[in-house]
Parts: C-alpha cells; sequence; structure tokens
C-alpha cells in the first residue's frame, strides 16, 4: 500500500504521524476528482461538456507549491503521459487543468504534506473536427487555440460558425435552423447539440455560437423545403459559400442560348441570380412559361432539390424574393407555356428576361402581301439591314417590310405558325390586327421570333369600308399602282397614294386624249379576293367628289381602261379599209406631180 522503502529514512514516530495523516486527508482529493469527472460524463445528456481537455500537443506549467524544484514545464506527448519528479509517469490525456491538478496531488500526497498543485495550460494544441453536410468543402480541419494561463482563462476556443467559414460556407441548400454538433464524452459516449444559425441571421446576435473541442463533428443537414424568402439571407449571411466565387449552372428550355454559364458575384451586375442567369443565355423566347421555371439542385446526400419559382410574380408585384440565388451546379429549366396568351408575350418582350430586343429574327410571310418572301425583322423593323432602333420586331413591321397588305388581305384572322420547339409541338397564334387598328390593343401585334412564318389569309367579301380605312393605315404600302391604258395622254402604271380616286388616276395620266377619246365614261377592271376579275363602266365626272357611282376609291393594281369615242372607232375602221389602197393612190398623186 506505501512503499516500505519509504519510511527507513524516518527516525521520529511524531513525523511518521504526520506524514499519515497526510496521507489520509490526501485519499479525500482523490475520491473528490474521481467523483467530479464521474459527474461530467453523467451529465453530458442534459448540458454541453465545455471544460478543456488536455491532450497531447498541449504545452503545460505544473506548479508544486510545497516542493518549488518539482516545478516544470511539460509538453504532452502523443500518449498523454508527463514524467514529474519523485511520482513518475501521470496519465493527464482527457482530464481538464484542475482535474490533471488533483491527480497530481494525489500522487504527491504520498511524499508532501497536503500538496498544492496547479496546472496551466502555456499553449494549447490545435484541435481536430470534422464538418459534413451542406457545406463546400467538407472534411476534417485542424483548427487553433489561443491564449493562455490558470485552467482555461485567456483561451480562445474556434467556434462552429469559424468552423464553417474554414469550410467555405455553408450551401444554399442546407438547413440551418437543424445544425448538429456531435461532441464525444468518455470512451464511447457523444453528446449531440441542435443549433438554429437561422437566428444569427435574423437577429445579428450569437448566443448559440457554441466553441468546438477537440473531436467534435458538426453536420449541417440538407433543408427539405426550399423557401425562395428565405434563400437570400442564407447567401447573404456571414457564415454562406463566398458571395464573390464563380459557380457554373446549366440552362435549358425556351431561352435563346442553351448551356452552361459562370456566373460571379463581384461585378457591376450584382449577386447572382436566376435573372443574371437567363440574361446570360440570351433571354427567353416567346413560348417561355416564367410562372413555373424550376431550379434543380445538388445535395450532399446524393439527391436534388427542386426549386419552384414564378417570375412573373417578380415582374408583376415586386417579389424580388422569386430572384433567387443560384448554387454551383443548378440546373435552370424554363419549361414551354401550353397556352401562349398575347397579352404577357408583349410585356416579357419588353422586360431584361427576353431576349436582345434588336437581334434581327428571320420569318416568312406569305399571303396578301405585297411581296411575299423572308425577311430579317429588327427593332424599328424599316429595313433589312436588322440595324434599326426603337420600338420591337412585331408582325407589323414584318408587314410593312413585305411592302404592306393588298386590298384582298383579312386583317381579322391573321396567323403566326411557331416551329416546334425542344420541348413543345408546333404553335399557332391567331391575330387581329383590325382589333388593334380599332381599339389600340397592343397585345395583338406580337413580337415574332426567328422561324415564324405569318400567313396574311384572302378575305371571303371585302368590306368596301373597312378597305378604305385599311388605306390610311400603316399596314397598307406607302403607295398603290393603278393601271390607266387607252385614250389618255400618258398611259401606263401610275403610283398614287392610297385611298386615290378614279379622277386622280385619270388626271395623273394626262387626261384624256381628247381627240379620239371617249370622256364620257370608262371601265374599271379589277382583281376581286376569290380570285375573279369584274369589269364595270363608271361614268366620268370630275366636277364629283369621291363617291362609289363616278368617282370611286381605287384599290392597288386596279387597271382603268379608256375607251375610244364614237368618231375615234370609225375613222379607225376607215383607216383600216382605206389603207390596201394607200399605194395606188400615191402613184396617182406621183404622176399629177409629173403632169403625166
Amino acid at each position: 500500500m506505501v512503499n516500505k522503502n519509504f519510511w527507513k529514512p524516518i527516525i521520529h514516530s511524531s513525523t511518521a504521524l504526520v506524514l499519515l495523516t497526510t496521507l489520509n486527508t490526501a485519499w479525500p482529493l482523490v475520491s473528490l476528482a474521481q467523483s467530479r469527472l464521474q459527474s461530467k460524463v453523467n451529465s453530458a445528456s442534459s448540458s454541453l461538456f465545455t471544460d478543456y481537455l488536455l491532450g497531447g500537443g498541449d504545452r503545460i506549467r505544473v506548479n508544486v507549491f510545497e516542493a518549488p524544484e518539482y516545478t516544470g514545464e511539460y509538453q504532452i506527448p502523443p500518449g498523454g503521459e508527463i514524467n514529474m519528479p519523485l511520482i513518475g509517469s501521470i496519465p493527464v490525456s482527457g482530464l481538464t487543468t484542475q482535474q490533471a491538478a488533483d491527480e497530481i496531488a494525489r500522487r504527491y500526497a504520498r511524499f508532501l504534506k497536503r500538496p498544492l498543485i496547479s496546472v496551466n495550460l502555456l499553449a494549447p494544441r490545435p484541435i481536430n473536427i470534422f464538418v459534413a453536410g451542406e457545406v463546400t468543402r467538407p472534411g476534417s480541419y485542424s483548427l487553433s487555440l489561443q491564449g493562455t494561463g490558470g485552467n482555461n482563462p485567456g483561451v480562445q476556443y474556434p467556434t462552429v460558425l469559424a468552423a464553417l467559414t474554414t469550410a467555405e460556407g455553408v450551401t444554399l441548400a442546407a438547413d440551418v435552423t437543424k445544425v448538429q454538433l456531435r461532441r464525444k464524452v468518455g470512451r464511447s459516449g457523444e453528446q449531440v447539440v441542435n443549433l438554429n444559425l437561422k437566428e444569427i441571421t435574423q437577429t445579428g446576435r450569437i448566443p448559440i455560437d457554441i466553441t468546438l473541442r477537440d473531436g467534435d463533428t458538426i453536420f449541417v443537414p440538407t433543408a427539405t423545403d426550399f423557401n425562395v424568402a428565405e434563400s437570400r439571407n442564407l447567401f447573404a449571411a456571414s457564415y454562406a459559400a463566398s458571395r464573390t466565387a464563380p459557380r457554373k449552372v446549366a440552362i435549358i428550355g425556351q431561352v435563346d442560348r442553351p448551356g452552361s454559364y459562370f456566373l460571379g458575384g463581384n461585378d457591376s451586375a450584382g449577386l447572382p441570380t436566376l435573372m443574371r442567369a437567363i440574361q446570360l443565355s440570351g433571354g427567353i423566347t416567346s413560348q417561355a412559361d416564367v410562372r413555373n421555371i424550376k431550379i434543380r439542385r445538388p445535395t450532399r446526400t446524393g439527391k436534388e432539390q427542386t426549386l419552384n419559382i414564378n417570375l412573373w410574380e417578380l415582374l408583376q408585384n415586386g417579389d424580388s424574393n422569386q430572384d433567387v440565388v443560384v448554387q454551383e451546379g443548378d440546373t435552370i429549366i424554363v419549361p414551354t407555356v401550353t397556352q401562349v396568351n398575347r397579352a404577357e408575350v408583349t410585356r416579357l418582350a419588353a422586360t431584361t428576361l427576353a431576349a436582345s430586343r434588336t437581334a434581327p429574327r428571320r420569318v416568312a410571310i406569305i399571303g396578301q402581301v405585297f411581296r411575299p418572301g423572308s425577311y430579317l425583322v429588327a427593332a424599328g423593323g424599316g429595313n433589312d439591314s436588322g440595324n434599326d432602333s426603337g420600338g420591337l420586331p412585331t408582325v407589323m413591321r414584318a408587314i410593312q417590310l413585305s411592302g404592306g397588305i393588298t386590298s384582298q388581305a383579312d386583317v381579322r384572322n391573321i396567323k403566326v405558325r411557331r416551329p416546334p420547339t425542344r420541348t413543345n409541338k408546333e404553335q399557332t397564334l391567331n391575330i387581329n390586327l383590325w382589333e388593334l387598328l380599332q381599339t389600340g390593343d397592343l397585345d395583338q401585334d406580337v413580337v415574332v421570333e426567328d422561324g415564324d412564318t405569318i400567313i396574311v389569309p384572302t378575305a371571303t367579301e371585302v368590306n368596301t369600308a373597312e378597305v378604305t380605312q385599311l388605306a390610311t393605315t400603316t399596314l397598307s404600302p406607302a403607295t398603290i399602282k393603278v393601271g390607266v391604258v387607252g385614250e389618255v395622254k400618258k398611259p401606263g402604271v401610275t403610283d398614287l397614294q392610297p385611298n386615290s380616286s378614279l379622277n386622280q388616276a385619270l388626271l395623273a395620266a394626262g387626261g384624256f386624249n381628247d381627240a379620239r377619246a371617249s370622256s364620257s365614261s370608262v371601265d374599271l377592271v379589277r382583281l376581286n379576293p376569290n380570285g375573279t376579275v369584274t369589269k364595270r363602266a363608271v361614268k366620268v365626272d370630275f366636277s364629283k367628289g369621291i363617291n362609289e357611282e363616278t368617282n370611286p376609291i381605287l384599290r392597288n393594281n386596279d387597271v382603268i381602261v379608256v375607251n375610244r369615242s364614237v368618231l375615234a372607232r370609225t375613222g379607225d375602221a376607215l383607216g383600216a379599209v382605206t389603207a390596201p389602197l394607200a399605194p395606188i393612190f400615191s402613184v396617182i398623186s406621183l404622176f399629177r406631180l409629173l403632169g403625166l
């Protein structure tokens, strides 16, 4: 029980009695130290064990106040035992500084009377922790401690937030309300503490930022539900992944240039959001369904999160939460709308979501236009070069490029055939430009897309009043062509302003040939929408204004025939009869001149 050799130097019994008393008083100290250590283990389930535990790599100072010669500094080796004078090897790994002091006191109690021992931490060792789950770089990390003195005074321990920052922050798929800190207790025990980092984001206070100990594990779970409002808050948190780090995302569906793109957060464009990704891809097409955009986000569990985004809500009501921040590996899907809403298409075309407003797009236009064919329609639409500015590349601009509608056009039933897409069949848009002209419904003048075919059908029945109105609009050509043939001074094709009358056409042709023209009436020849040709006699009266009987409004490609008068026809007939006798009369006239 007590080393017999120790008693040999002792001569006086009184001295022996004192030493025995010292030993007897030391044993309660031993029991106290053991009970304190055991209580820490038992209470681990109710409160987090936070005392610093010594381990290999720590540098400590052991003060033996009764015997200063035994005082010294020690570097705890990996095995966790230090070798002290007189008492030899003492295991201190896994003990607090107070527990280590109690254990050393227990050992020295065999040699010293009521030994007073203190253990001071001079240089704490780095602690090893593991960060798992929804962080940018999961793995093992070695974190340094700072501070010296006493049991723990002045020691600054790494915190949960510092560890998350070292792991380059949490991902946007993280559930920061259920972060777990797992701490080993004893040889086989484990303590789990749930942390709600959202409180830090909301309040700015850090009441839950628990300090770490060697062997701790931080686990950040994957969120089961996605809240668009909290996404931006998480992105702005101090423990989130770097804002400026570039991130690669893929974008597919109804955008101008599907593919993968890098987004950064350190330029003038602002946050790396969904709208920025769409803008990089050239913008949405007119078939995009912006109410049902989806973001597929990979998680650390190997599964995917699916985020449902409604950018129409952002555009209409300013809900900026819909413009979520994207993350590395996100796939953005812009679906095809099942039914085109012309009003929405027009509004979307004017937003920053849409494809370039000035980029020319190739369309075909057929039917009742003056120059059917293929055209490049750009903003402004004034020419085929794509350099115009102002306005949108719409159906009306395409019609203007094709020379305008003919008088046989049915502007109530224009169709725009949109070619099949990657995810949808061919679409047909029904356009009523008469509604636009009458009520100002700009939604009818839809923005064209590359590959569109515009069909201007033939009217089954022509309304004269409507034709007259259409002739004054920008849908019609700037001039119409009317043929004036027969007995006029300048026969041929004449360019006239739309809504010009028959009298104006006759005057433009130089007027009647007075010696030969039948000036009382002319024939008006017109090509009808159904392909038939009509011819009617119109009495000419230059004193009358525009009216259907004597001075009708002309349409493009009308032909006016000015017939010969009766006298001119008779003269022409006689000329035809006497024409064969002309040589004989010429010979007789010659003989008379010669006096023969």
